[in-house]
């Protein structure tokens, strides 16, 4: 036996008591004895026996008198009844009664074994079942529990919550995504999310998530709009635990406070650009006339003055068309005049204008331009771009470096590098530094990317 049973051997006969000891107590088994049934149920009563070994003809309190007490307040006790031979009848008629099985005098060693064992057996196993089945409710109860606290977490969200199953239904939502949605019937569950979701660019995301087209470590971002709304919403795969894709949960934000702020912003930004750059103008024009010496002729001193004043004057003035500029870009009304644009001549114009400060600062600056075809671009764009890159070179660029820039066509591509002998900077940061944009379209075709300008340093940028 491999784990501890209790055996109480209820008999008034001494040497059927101690031989029964003798045999079970050898394989393990834990004895309780009683000399009649009287004394057998105060056993029962003070200890746990997990089998009971019954002689139906004893003093004081019989067998089958015991068997009755015991079905209704131990019914989970295996009874195993000792008769003599002839006896049998009514070993049979307690078993009927409840009894598990019989054996009978005198038995068998083997016997009597096989009989002890497969009633432990049955009562290991009726444990067992008890114990799982407290667990399971254990379990149930737990689980139960916690999907009341999610349920209860998930409908007190400001944020609306959809889950969808692999069908695209919808099969768990909030009240904030009926609100956010602006959906005043509560829909089945599942659902078709066509009947909640009518932005279609979301519904393809989430058809691009359950064909695993998305990393499952990452989830997508995107603005949807509804008839009041704007709102942000952050889905990903949600995955079952063979970790294929199971469904999809998708978050929803009301961002509409937030864009109203950021449009706020851009007014006022215009606002004070459009405020500070009049009086300027009219200060720059001021000056102007002072240096033409149309209110009287100035002393050399006093037009050196003069000018340092236009020369901040118009540093002013161009912060403030930036601000425009991002104002603009922010609002996607941002124009660029694109016009036929010779790369190469902006090229040399800004190498040329740049090289009496590499001088000053003992660098070496050459440039080559290589089969360059006219592009369809924005020339202040362009020239804002390689005066950034030509003086970031520069400006990291030992004393005594070097800064190359180079062109050339590739097709229907150009290719432009600006390298430096700089420290670099490490493949880490670089996705901070890449330029997002440059128009470099040729009449075939366009293409716009930091890779179309390779920008790299000489320590390997």
């Amino acid at each position: 036996m491999t784990e501890k049973t209790t055996v109480l051997i209820v008999d008034d006969e001494k040497v059927v008591r101690d031989g029964c000891r003798r045999v079970l107590t050898g394989k393990g088994y834990e004895i309780s004895t009683a000399e009649n049934g009287q004394q057998a149920l105060e056993i029962l009563a003070a200890q746990e026996i997990d089998i009971l070994l019954l002689d139906l003809k004893m003093p004081v309190m019989g067998g089958e008198e015991v068997l009755e007490k015991t079905r209704d307040v131990y019914p989970d006790i295996p009874v195993i009844v000792i008769t003599g031979h002839g006896t049998v009848d009514t070993a049979v008629e307690c078993m009927k009664k409840g009894a598990y099985d019989f054996i009978t005098k005198p038995f068998q060693i083997d016997q009597f074994l096989i009989t002890v064992e497969r009633a432990a057996d049955k009562r290991h196993l009726e444990l067992k079942a008890r114990q799982f089945e407290a667990e399971n409710i254990r379990n149930l109860y737990d689980l139960n529990l916690e999907k009341s606290r999610i349920r209860t977490i998930i409908n007190r969200m400001a944020n609306g919550v959809m889950v969808t199953n692999r069908n695209l239904e919808v099969v768990l939502h909030n009240p904030a995504l009926m609100r956010l949605m602006e959906i005043t019937e509560k829909p089945k569950a599942p659902t078709p999310i066509s009947e909640i979701i009518k932005d279609k660019d979301l519904v393809d995301t989430l058809k691009k998530l359950l064909g695993g087209e998305a990393p499952e470590e990452e989830s997508i971002s995107q603005e949807i709009h509804t008839k009041k709304n704007t709102l942000r919403a952050l889905s990903a795969p949600a995955m079952d635990p063979d970790r294929a894709v199971a469904g999809t949960v998708t978050v929803l934000e009301d961002i509409t406070a937030f864009k109203q702020l950021d449009q706020m912003k851009s007014d006022f930004v215009n606002m004070v650009a459009h405020e500070l750059r009049s009086p300027l103008v009219a200060i720059r024009q001021l000056n102007s006339v002072l240096l033409e010496g149309l209110a009287g002729p100035l002393e050399e001193k006093q037009q050196d003055f003069v000018k340092r004043g236009m020369a901040k004057i118009d540093s002013l003035l161009n912060l403030i068309n930036d601000l425009l500029d991002i104002a603009k870009l922010e609002a996607g009304k941002f124009v660029q005049h694109q016009v036929p644009t010779d790369v190469g001549k902006i090229i040399e114009e800004t190498v040329a204008l740049m090289e009496p400060r590499a001088q000053k600062q003992g660098i070496l600056l050459t440039h080559s331009i290589e089969t360059l075809k006219p592009v369809q671009a924005d020339p202040k764009r362009i020239e804002e771009i390689f005066s950034n890159l030509i003086s970031n070179a520069i400006n990291y660029s030992p004393e005594g470096g070097r800064v190359t820039v180079s062109a050339k066509g590739l097709g229907e591509y150009m290719e432009i590098r600006v390298e430096d002998t700089g420290v670099g900077i490490t493949k880490r940061n670089c996705p901070k530094f890449l330029i997002n944009s440059i128009a470099s379209k040729t009449p075939k075709h366009a293409r716009s990317s930091e890779r179309d300008l390779g920008w790299r340093s000489s320590k390997g940028l």
